[in-house]
C-alpha cells in the first residue's frame, strides 16, 4: 500500500520528540512533564489507531511502507513496514506505553528523568515492530536496553542493582548471538542485503548448514527475550524489583519481542532450521508451561507468582510456533501475545495499586480484602479469571487455538500442556482465595483505600479488550489471516 504520509516514522519517533520536549523543560515542573510525557504517547496511539483503520487485512503484503539508502557501503536501507503481525503489536505497544506512564504519575523521584527515559524506550520498541532492514532493526532492539537497564536501576525495588544487570547481561548476550547471525545472512546472500523481505525471499536457498546455525543463533537471541526456559531467570528479578508502569511493559511488551522476532525472522526466513528445531522447541514451551505454573503455586510473593506466570503463559506460544504448519496455532500464537500482554500488564498494574497502599507483597500477609476492596477486588479476579483462560475472555480463546492448532503436530506434548491450564487455575484460585476472601484483619487494613479514578481509567481499557477479544475474536483474525497464511506456506518451503 502506497501512502504519501510517513506515518511510521511519526509512530517510531514521535516519543523521541517528546523525550526532547520533557528534557528541556524545567525539572521542577512536575505535573507538565507528566502530562507532556502522557500527550506525545495519546498522540502516538492515535497514530497506530490511523494504521489500524487504513490496514488493507486482505493481503499479505507490508504496507505502509518507506525505504531510503541509509548506509550504501554495507547496503542497509530505513526500510519500514507493517503486516498483521506487527500491527497488534504496535496498537499493544502504544496502548499499554500510555497506561503505564498514566500509572506513573505517582513517580517523585527524579521525575524528568523517569519520564524521558520511558519515552525513549517506547521509540524503542515501536522501532523493532516496523523495522524492515537488519541493521535498524538491531539498533532499536539495542536501543530499548539502555532506558530499561535506568528505569530498573534508579526506580526500581531495594535489589534494583542487579536485577538491572542481570536484565542487562542477559540481553546483551542475546543480541551478540543475534549480531553473528544476521553477518552470516549477510555474507551469505548474494548481493549482500539486510533486506529482511528480500531474505525472507532467498535465505531458504542457503545450504542447510547454514539454515540450522543462523536458526540456532537467532533462536538464543530471541528465546532470552520470550523467555523460553532455561533462559528466564532474568525475569523474576527483573520483574520484582522493576516499578509498577516497567513490570507492565516487560510482561505486555518485551516478552513479545522475542516471539515477533522468531515469526518475523527465523521462522519465515530459515525453514529448514525450524524444520529441524522443532520437536525440541515443542519440548521447551512443555516445560516452560509445566514449570513455570508449579513454581507459581510456590510463590509467597504476589509479584514473583504473576513473573512465574508469564513463563508459564509465554511456553502456550512455543508448542505453537513449532507446530509451524498449522494457521490456527500460530494464530493462537498471535492471540496469545496480545492476550497475555493485555491480561499480565493489567495484573502487575493491580499488584502495583495493592503493593503502594500496604507496602507489601506478601500473600499470606493479606485476607478478607473483599470487606474493604470491593472494587479492587472485582478488578483482579476478572483478570484472574482470565489468566487461567475462563470462556468469554481472551485467555480461553488464544490457549484454545493452541491447543486445537497444535494437537495434530503434537498430540502427547499438547496433552501434557494441557495440565497447565490446570495449574494455573490452581494457583490463581488460591491467591484470589488467600488475598481477598476469609477473615478481614481491621486493625491491619482497616486504612486502606479503594482503587481510584486514574487507576481505574488505567486498567478500563485492558479489561474491555480482554471481554471483547473473548467474546467476539473475529476482528482480531481477520486482522492477521492473510499474513499467517503467507507465513504458514513460507515455513513449509
Amino acid at each position: 500500500m502506497t501512502y504519501s504520509f510517513p506515518i511510521l516514522s511519526f509512530i517510531v519517533f514521535t516519543p523521541l520528540l517528546g523525550m526532547i520536549v520533557v528534557m528541556l523543560l524545567n525539572r521542577e515542573r512536575v505535573t507538565a512533564i507528566r502530562w507532556m510525557s502522557a500527550v506525545f504517547a495519546f498522540i502516538t496511539m492515535i497514530f497506530t489507531l490511523i494504521v489500524l483503520k487504513d490496514y488493507d487485512s486482505s493481503t499479505a503484503s507490508m504496507q505502509f511502507m518507506e525505504s531510503f539508502n541509509w548506509i550504501p557501503s554495507i547496503n542497509a536501507s530505513y526500510l519500514l513496514g507493517v503486516d498483521g503481525i506487527s500491527v497488534p503489536m504496535l496498537l499493544l505497544t502504544s496502548l499499554l506505553s500510555l497506561v503505564a506512564i498514566v500509572i506513573s504519575f505517582n513517580i517523585t523521584n527524579r521525575v524528568k528523568e523517569y519520564f524521558a527515559f520511558f519515552l525513549l524506550l517506547e521509540c524503542g520498541m515501536l522501532g523493532v515492530f516496523v523495522a524492515l532492514d537488519f541493521f535498524l532493526f538491531y539498533v532499536f532492539w539495542e536501543v530499548m536496553l539502555v532506558p530499561m537497564y535506568f528505569l530498573i536501576g534508579i526506580w526500581g525495588g531495594p535489589r534494583r542493582e542487579y536485577a538491572a544487570i542481570k536484565f542487562f547481561l542477559y540481553t546483551l548476550f542475546g543480541s551478540i548471538f543475534m549480531l553473528v547471525a544476521i553477518l552470516v545472512m549477510y555474507f551469505t546472500s548474494d548481493p549482500h542485503t539486510l533486506s529482511m523481505i528480500e531474505l525472507i525471499k532467498t535465505a531458504p536457498t542457503f545450504s542447510r548448514g547454514v539454515q540450522i546455525f543462523a536458526f540456532a543463533f537467532f533462536f538464543i537471541a530471541f528465546a532470552i527475550k520470550v523467555p523460553v526456559w532455561p533462559f528466564h531467570t532474568w525475569l523474576p528479578d527483573a520483574h520484582v524489583e522493576a516499578p509498577t508502569a516497567i513490570s507492565i511493559i516487560l510482561a505486555g511488551v518485551l516478552l513479545k519481542m522475542g516471539t515477533y522476532g522468531m515469526l518475523r525472522v527465523s521462522w519465515a526466513m530459515l525453514p529448514q532450521g525450524l524444520h529441524y528445531f522443532a520437536v525440541p522447541i515443542a519440548i521447551l514451551g512443555l516445560i516452560g508451561i509445566i514449570y513455570g505454573a508449579l513454581v507459581s503455586m510456590a510463590q509467597k510473593d504476589l509479584k514473583k507468582l504473576v513473573a512465574y506466570s508469564s513463563v508459564s503463559h509465554m511456553g502456550y506460544c512455543m508448542v505453537a510456533l513449532a507446530a509451524y504448519g498449522s494457521v490456527t496455532a500460530i494464530a493462537g500464537c498471535m492471540f496469545q501475545l496480545v492476550s497475555h500482554g493485555l491480561i499480565t500488564g493489567a495484573m502487575f498494574l493491580l499488584v502495583g495499586v495493592l503493593y503502594d497502599r500496604a507496602h507489601t507483597r506478601e500473600i499470606a500477609a493479606f485476607g478478607g480484602l473483599a470487606n474493604k476492596l470491593p472494587v479492587f477486588t472485582g478488578i483482579f479476579t476478572l483478570f484472574g479469571m482470565a489468566s487461567l483462560g475462563l470462556p468469554g475472555m481472551s485467555g480461553f480463546i488464544s490457549e484454545f487455538m493452541v491447543f486445537v492448532g497444535s494437537f495434530k503436530a503434537y498430540p502427547i506434548i499438547v496433552g501434557l500442556a494441557v495440565l497447565g491450564v490446570v495449574l494455573t487455575a490452581a494457583y490463581i484460585l488460591r491467591m484470589i482465595q488467600k488475598i481477598f476472601l476469609g477473615e478481614f484483619d481491621i486493625a491491619k487494613w482497616g486504612g486502606l483505600t479503594e482503587i481510584n479514578l486514574r487507576e481505574i481509567l488505567c486498567v478500563s481499557p485492558l479489561a474491555i479488550l480482554t471481554i471483547f477479544i473473548g467474546v467476539y475474536p473475529k476482528p482480531l483474525a481477520d486482522l492477521m489471516r492473510a499474513t499467517l497464511e503467507n507465513l504458514v506456506v513460507l515455513m513449509a518451503r
